[in-house]
């Protein structure tokens, strides 16, 4: 097996055959520097991230490509590639680089060709339940997008437990809604939530958030109950968040606490929508990089507020696409776990 490097594509015409760099597919050629099936893997830049390809390519020169194949089958080389930790080769102190003669000169063992057959297929064979376990996840992520955007714009509707059509929804400004909330009785002995978009309000130990903070730091912080709503630094990039934890969290956040009966996470899913998020920017003071929405602004936002039951049926069809999500998302990394101990056990 030998190691090619990429070339420069600029004077090249559009054409159909893809241009390869360290992230993946570029553009489209006219020309190509393969034909074959290929192993890729970053010169400089992301050198840890192997792939395959079979057909004609073009790489760039940061990208090298592997070709002229002796005793080695292209697929079992791509899975032999893919098991080794190329950033221990790393050949630079800035950002990170592999030479051709570092490549050619690692050893690993080669079993027969048929013995790399039966490796490169049952290992192509998971390959292919994880890209369609990828594939389900993002069509469930879709659908739950598409379902908040008909249901918060009524385009989709509930019927009642009878079959009945629920009642018109409400209008309510924020404020008829939620209180804002300043409990500091704690002896310090919550755990201390991280709020983060992707997250929402949860425990600091539970995503390795490490900041130092003072006892005394920690006697001004207020406390979050299950079900509560925190407008954060950047709740005018991706909506307010909800909490499943009682805990504390910084004086900075502005904790929201339901003051009439409402079903919170029929809010939690609204919250989160394009439509209240655009409503929320429109609302932006303060000069800072993470420019904070005040209550008083939040409070003037009108919400949303259809009938009890109806919240109920929206917030339980909405849970359960979520959960379903959680369900696959599960499945998926149970199924890179075992690639991952195959390669380790496959590659000794």
């Amino acid at each position: 097996m030998k190691i090619g490097s990429g070339k420069d594509y600029k004077h090249l015409s559009e054409g159909d055959i893809p241009v390869f760099g360290t992230g993946g597919f570029m553009t489209s050629v006219n020309d190509y520097l393969m034909d074959g099936e290929s192993v890729c893997i970053g010169r400089k830049g992301t050198i840890n991230k192997p792939f395959y390809y079979s057909g004609k390519f073009w790489t760039v020169d940061t990208l090298f490509f592997t070709h002229s194949f002796k005793n080695i089958i292209p697929k079992f080389a791509f899975y032999a590639f893919e098991k080794i930790n190329w950033l221990k080769y790393n050949e630079a102190s800035g950002v990170p680089s592999l030479s051709k003669s570092t490549i050619e000169q690692i050893e690993t063992r080669i079993p027969s060709i048929s013995e790399q057959k039966i490796i490169a297929n049952f290992l192509s064979h998971i390959d292919e339940r994880i890209q369609c376990q990828s594939k389900i996840i993002e069509g469930l992520k879709s659908l739950k997008v598409a379902s908040c955007k008909k249901i918060f714009s009524r385009e989709l509707s509930f019927k009642d437990d009878n079959g009945e059509d629920f009642t018109e929804w409400e209008e309510k400004n924020g404020g008829d809604l939620f209180d804002s909330i300043s409990n500091k009785n704690h002896n310090s002995d919550l755990p201390i939530l991280a709020i983060s978009q992707e997250f929402g309000a949860v425990p600091r130990e539970m995503i390795n958030y490490q900041i130092s903070v003072t006892d005394k730091s920690i006697e001004s912080y207020k406390v979050v109950e299950v079900g509560d709503f925190i407008i954060s630094l950047r709740s005018f990039q991706g909506g307010i968040e909800y909490s499943n934890y009682k805990g504390i969290c910084s004086p900075a956040y502005i904790i929201l606490h339901a003051k009439v009966l409402i079903d919170n996470t029929f809010y939690k899913y609204y919250f989160k929508t394009d439509l209240y998020i655009q409503q929320l920017c429109s609302k932006l003071e303060g000069i800072r990089d993470g420019k904070m929405i005040s209550y008083k602004y939040f409070s003037e936002i009108t919400l949303p507020f259809p009938s009890l039951p109806e919240q109920n049926k929206i917030a339980n069809f909405l849970s359960g696409i979520d959960e379903k999500i959680t369900i696959e998302t599960s499945l998926l990394r149970q199924l890179k776990l075992q690639k991952q101990y195959l390669l380790r056990q496959m590659f000794i």
